[in-house]
């Protein structure tokens, strides 16, 4: 049986943040739960991830520090259950867990975490760590509504090209032209991956994804940084223009491909991956990797995102 409970402090004149705790060792959560007490947070406490999920729902809190080893249902699978969730999907989630090992760090993070603590805990580090968290979330729903007001579309990115939040017009804008996410999403990680291996990143600060009725060019408004903190974000804004270039287009401002490499590359201006791309033109993958390496060398570009960003600046120059 699950324990739930829940202590509050009288709330200060700064609305102290709620914390969610969620561990199934009751001595963890009874030290957590007195260190965050004492340092003025409201705290909510259970012990496994389904009614962590109900609570969350129910209460919003502002972070959750959430047990990666649990019966039942684990942290993970909770944590995907929260940032599946358009309710529970923003609600920061640090993990906090005796599973020490790079894959489970990297599992933690996969799944949606934005920090990774290891067990036994170091109070003042997961103190520090709250605090600091706390406050990026705070500043990125400030800058959101402030962004909202402006009604610009705009979406924030993790450093993996992970959507953070959006706002309403590109929300409304994914869901007039993009139904389905999932290719987008792989779109955009393929994006940042272009971006970490680029040794002049402002080459590649815009991109297009686009759909039968209508292209998306994105543009990334932050200054990419090499190494950047596991905190930062991204802020892109989406612009709707044309709708993709046909074969014959494509054929007609970069005459040097041939006709199988132009159609490759009208598929990638659609987003779409290598492998969808060889199944649709019913090639091996390692067919499509080739005609894009001859592509690439023709157009003097590196990847896919700067060949999709060249041929963008063709047709501006010619329009």
């Amino acid at each position: 049986m699950s324990t739930q409970y829940v202590s509050f402090q009288q709330a200060s004149p700064n609305e102290q943040a709620v914390i969610l705790i969620v561990d199934d060792v009751p001595e963890n959560l009874g030290l957590l739960h007195e260190s965050l007490d004492q340092a003025g947070y409201r705290v909510l406490v259970t012990t496994d991830g389904l009614s962590a999920i109900e609570i969350a729902h129910r209460c919003l809190p502002d972070m959750i520090l959430l047990d990666g080893n649990m019966p039942h249902m684990d942290g993970f699978e909770s944590c995907i259950q929260l940032k599946a969730s358009p309710i529970t999907q923003f609600i920061p989630v640090i993990f906090m867990t005796g599973l020490s090992e790079t894959e489970h760090i990297v599992r933690g993070f996969q799944v949606g975490g934005v920090d990774y603590v290891t067990k036994p805990l170091n109070i003042e580090e997961v103190l520090a760590r709250v605090k600091t968290h706390l406050a990026h979330a705070k500043l990125l729903q400030q800058q959101k509504q402030v962004i909202d007001a402006t009604e610009t579309a705009i979406l924030a990115l993790d450093v993996h090209g992970k959507i953070v939040w959006k706002t309403q017009k590109a929300s409304d804008l994914l869901n007039q032209y993009l139904p389905e996410l999932e290719g987008f999403e792989t779109g955009l990680k393929a994006w940042f991956s272009d971006l970490e291996q680029e040794k002049d990143p402002k080459k590649l600060t815009s991109c297009s994804y686009s759909t039968p009725s209508q292209q998306l060019q994105l543009l990334l408004l932050t200054p990419w940084e090499s190494e950047p903190s596991v905190a930062k974000n991204y802020l892109i804004q989406i612009k709707t223009s044309t709708p993709a270039l046909e074969m014959a287009d494509i054929l007609k401002y970069c005459p040097q491909l041939t006709q199988r490499e132009a159609e490759v590359m009208h598929w990638l201006l659609l987003g779409k991956t290598n492998k969808d791309i060889a199944e649709i033109l019913e090639l091996s993958p390692r067919t499509v990797n080739k005609h894009l390496e001859h592509v690439f060398e023709k157009l003097c570009v590196e990847n896919r995102t700067a060949a999709v960003a060249h041929i963008n600046s063709l047709v501006q120059e010619f329009h």
